[in-house]
């Protein structure tokens, strides 16, 4: 068993830090443990009945199964690997790579454990023409796997017709079949029905899990198993946060103590979350955690019917680059702001500072000093200047980054997420707003049966001069 741990620390929260007109008394702690509790119990009930299956997921032996069988078909195949996909598709690959792979990954052959990765998560003719001029002479060498649930999100479905195009007319009907990989739904849709008549191997999005919810799915795993990452340390860090955060005792459950801060100060103005890692592995997490606490709790109902129009808006900086460009704004500005920092306490690599010219004595203070050091200091430094001016600060710490800690903090913020939505009285787990705008690129793409809406987007449309400056 890995003994590194994710630790959620709350105190810079608190009225005895920041004073009672920020901070958090004993008295309404109390009063959050006692609104809470219940809907731990309550969540834990949702889990046995099936109602929250991304739960699971961390105990599945059948997925890292076929997927560790695919990955080690495709290691001997491929130099590179393309995720295709969008969101929940693809946020949460880019975050474990970019967490546990070196920096250098697709560069420096000594750094990679397997092949390149690059995940498409967009539909940028120029981001993509520019990698398909470099991958057009190494596809029989390229292995493409395109993530989709339905088939029928625009964005994947589009890549995916590119790449399929590119496939038949260079390798033919063989290597069409043999260079994809689809992870879709088990039984239909139309990417199952593309992927049986092709003759793809194929991976599962399991039922009842939200793509934002999958990353602990073979949505993520493939390409984390395939780059050389540990995905049973993964799962096991999941599962042993799931012990943690399905205890009944608030004060040692971190989600539901996370989840009831952030409802606490959301219902007091401040309506802003701002992730703040003091570590580059961990940046794409908070990309990760965006879409997840944005399409999770952003909801114009609550589960009555009611018009709530509730949302906390998560905002993602990285420490220490905006120490330089928000910080400004998050003293002086409105203190209507919860910041959650990220802080490693064990850096596998570390590094010492040089030492200063002796014409500048003034730099003598770094010489000698680890790399590390000097990012902690920052964050504590940062984190001390927010608290003078009374801005609520969370700190998660990681004892390192690791498959352990990453799989540990991923399931507690989806955790926190499910608890978050119980106390806003909200569905966590749609996105009906998402719909519309789908709709209007179908009508505006002109996908039969569509017209009436593209009719009213037209207005849309038309730019009018007189406002074109």
């Amino acid at each position: 068993m890995n003994n590194s741990k994710v630790h959620f620390y709350y105190k810079n929260v608190t009225a005895e830090v920041i004073g009672t007109e920020h901070g958090i008394t004993a008295e309404q702690i109390d009063e959050l443990a006692q609104k809470t509790t219940p809907l731990i119990e309550k969540l834990n009930e949702h889990r046995k009945a099936g109602k929250t299956r991304y739960r699971d997921l961390p105990y599945n032996e059948q997925y890292p199964k076929q997927v560790c069988e695919i990955a080690g078909q495709v290691t001997k195949e491929c130099e590179n690997f393309v995720v295709l996909g969008i969101g929940g598709s693809a946020l949460g690959n880019i975050a474990l790579q970019t967490a546990l792979n070196p920096y250098l990954y697709n560069l420096d052959p000594a750094q990679r454990k397997g092949p390149r990765l690059f995940v498409f998560d967009n539909v940028d003719a120029m981001q993509l023409t520019s990698f398909l001029s470099w991958i057009g002479d190494k596809l029989d060498k390229t292995i493409f796997n395109v993530v989709s649930k339905s088939g029928r999100t625009a964005e994947t479905a589009a890549q995916f017709l590119i790449i399929r195009q590119m496939l038949l007319e260079k390798l033919g009907p063989t290597g069409y079949k043999k260079q994809i990989i689809a992870t879709t739904d088990p039984k239909e849709g139309t990417m199952r029905k593309i992927a049986s008549e092709a003759g793809f191997r194929t991976l599962e999005v399991p039922d009842g899990v939200g793509g934002r919810f999958s990353v602990l799915s073979p949505v993520g795993l493939l390409s984390a198993a395939l780059c050389g990452i540990d995905i049973e340390s993964l799962l096991a860090g999941a599962r042993d946060m799931d012990q943690r955060v399905s205890r009944t005792d608030f004060f040692a459950n971190p989600a539901a103590l996370n989840a009831a801060i952030n409802w606490h100060y959301y219902n007091r103005g401040k309506r802003i979350s701002v992730m703040f890692p003091y570590a580059w592995r961990l940046k794409d997490l908070s990309d990760w955690y965006r879409q997840l606490w944005a399409e999770s709790l952003g909801k114009s109902k609550n589960i009555k019917g009611q018009d709530v129009f509730i949302g906390p808006t998560p905002v993602n900086a990285l420490g220490t680059t905006d120490q330089h460009s928000q910080v400004q704004l998050y003293r002086e500005g409105p203190n209507d702001k919860l910041f959650t920092f990220l802080q490693v306490r064990d850096f596998d690599n570390d590094i010492v500072i040089g030492a200063a010219p002796e014409s500048t004595p003034e730099l003598n203070y770094l010489a000698g000093k680890h790399m590390s050091r000097l990012l902690n200091s920052e964050k504590t430094g940062t984190e001390y200047a927010l608290l003078h001016d009374k801005r609520p600060c969370l700190t998660v710490f990681f004892d390192q980054v690791n498959a352990f800690t990453i799989g540990q903090f991923i399931y507690l913020f989806e955790t926190t997420t499910s608890l978050a939505g119980l106390l806003f009285e909200i569905n966590a787990y749609d996105q009906p707003a998402v719909e519309l705008g789908k709709e209007a690129t179908f009508a505006l793409m002109g996908q039969p049966g569509y017209e009436e809406l593209a009719e009213k987007i037209k207005p849309v449309q038309q730019i009018d001069g007189g406002y074109l400056v």
